[in-house]
């Protein structure tokens, strides 16, 4: 129950491929934003900062101041600053000496930063700093005020800081990103439609491989694929349909060697015959005299009798494997009364003393007489020569739809489990000491193709008690009338 359920489970290869090439889709849409956003907002941060810094010099340059300056003379520079402050007003803090004033109402600020503070004094240009407090952004900026004297630049002790507003940049910047969200799912809706058609160009010839490859399982060797292209999946291809040729050919050598084979077989089968017709009824003459002649002349001719009816049903095997094989065989159904027919089998071999029946009456069934004899003579003889007595034959009814079963049953050691998947095969004897014993070895693949031939099946175990159990089962489809009675 596993198995289906993880097969179930498994993601078909059509939907790796897609989701691969999503994968690859979204990473790069990804990265490829993430490179454009960090280089938009350091171009936007730059500009303005550039601007900003530019415009600070500038207005500073063109600013008056007097030395040593009062408190009053560096908050109307501030404001001055302030109000020209672009590309957006700044707030502006001087510094001289313990002095300070600012634009606003407030002399100092939080933002300024003693780095930047260190930087301005320690410079001669503009020295800037961007600073987020309590979530805001900020430009801050900070330069010293020079003098000309005698041709050098001169400190005059004036510092004067600018802080900028940097939230206005920050939406620009959110903005991007946010166009940027929203692009991807539209960028992988449209990724899906090349995803499908490299699946569909990758699948195609998996999926003719895999109708070819099943058609060759059953059985038709001819198959090809179309090869197109000149790619890996185009050299599978050919590799495919070089392999087809390669067991079309082989099966064909196999089939006419088997042919060869079984014509052998017949043929000999067939040229046996004549003689052993003769040397039979010579045989059964000398039986007839063997009383009267020396023992060791009797020996010998009973060894010849017994050998030659071996010979005989070998031939008689061989004849009829031989029909099986070339499709000669035929089924003569009838109605017959199933007990009834194994009755007379026991009977005409003298094996009704030796074996215990249970067979109800009344159950018919449309079957072939001489071929179901053939059925239950081989499996009660090869109970009674391979097994031990007593051996049961039980014929079951069908029931609710179920197959007709016959049953025969010994009671010696059973089958070794490695013999049991060989139990059907020609000329198999599970000992292999047993070269010249009563069978031939083609009795119980006589009984499986004769049970075939009916449209049943035919199986060996062992029973919970110890020996054999052979189980014939013959579809319903046969049956006349199956009334159950009293077994016998």
């Amino acid at each position: 129950m596993r198995l289906p359920v993880r097969r179930a489970l498994r993601l078909g290869l059509r939907t790796r491929l897609i989701a691969a090439f999503l994968l690859v889709a979204a990473v790069s849409a990804v990265t490829t934003a993430a490179l454009t956003y960090q280089s938009a907002r350091s171009a936007i941060l730059q500009q303005t900062q550039d601007q900003a810094v530019e415009q600070f010099r500038e207005q500073i340059a063109n600013q008056h101041f007097g030395l040593p300056p009062s408190t009053a003379a560096l908050k109307d520079v501030s404001q001055a600053l302030a109000r020209a402050g672009k590309p957006r007003p700044w707030i502006v803090f001087a510094e001289y000496g313990s002095l300070r004033a600012s634009s606003t109402m407030r002399p100092t600020s939080t933002v300024i930063t003693d780095d930047l503070r260190s930087q301005t004094h320690a410079n001669t240009h503009a020295s800037f700093q961007r600073v987020v407090q309590d979530g805001t952004p900020y430009l801050t900026i900070g330069m010293p005020v020079m003098f000309d004297q005698y041709g050098h630049q001169q400190r005059s002790g004036v510092y004067l800081y600018a802080v900028m507003d940097l939230r206005p940049e920050g939406v620009t910047i959110q903005a991007m990103v946010s166009a940027a969200k929203n692009g991807a799912l539209p960028a992988l809706a449209v990724a899906v439609v090349p995803a499908l058609l490299a699946a569909r160009s990758v699948l195609r010839p998996v999926r003719d491989l895999r109708r070819a490859a099943s058609s060759m399982g059953k059985g038709r060797l001819d198959t090809r694929i179309e090869v197109k292209g000149s790619d890996e999946l185009a050299d599978l291809a050919w590799t495919f349909n070089e392999s087809a040729e390669e067991l079309e050919r082989s099966v064909e050598e196999l089939q006419k060697a088997e042919a060869r084979a079984r014509r052998f077989a017949s043929d000999v089968s067939h040229e046996l015959r004549t003689p052993l017709a003769g040397m039979l009824a010579v045989t059964e003459v000398l039986d007839e005299d063997a009383d009267g002649l020396d023992p060791d002349t009797a020996r010998a001719v009973r060894l010849i009798s017994a050998e030659t009816g071996k010979l005989a049903t070998l031939v008689e095997d061989l004849m009829e494997i031989s029909r099986f094989d070339a499709k000669a065989a035929e089924l003569n159904a009838d109605e017959v009364d199933v007990a009834e027919t194994i009755r007379k089998t026991l009977q005409g071999r003298h094996w009704e003393d030796r074996v215990v029946t249970r067979l109800p009456d009344g159950v018919r069934a449309m079957i072939d007489p001489r071929r179901f004899d053939i059925v239950v003579a081989n499996l009660v003889g090869n109970a009674l020569r391979h097994g031990s007595e007593p051996v049961t034959v039980r014929l079951c009814p069908s029931s609710g739809g179920g197959p007709l079963v016959v049953e025969v049953a010994d009671s010696g050691p059973g089958i070794d489990a490695a013999v049991l998947p060989h139990i059907f095969d020609r000329f198999f004897k599970a000992d292999a000491a047993r070269t010249r014993s009563a069978g031939s070895g083609l009795g119980l693949a006589i009984t499986m193709e004769n049970v075939r031939l009916h449209g049943g099946t035919v199986s060996a175990a062992n029973g919970l008690d110890g020996g054999a159990v052979f189980r014939v089962e013959l579809p319903t489809g046969l049956l006349a009338a199956a009334p159950a009675q009293a077994a016998r």
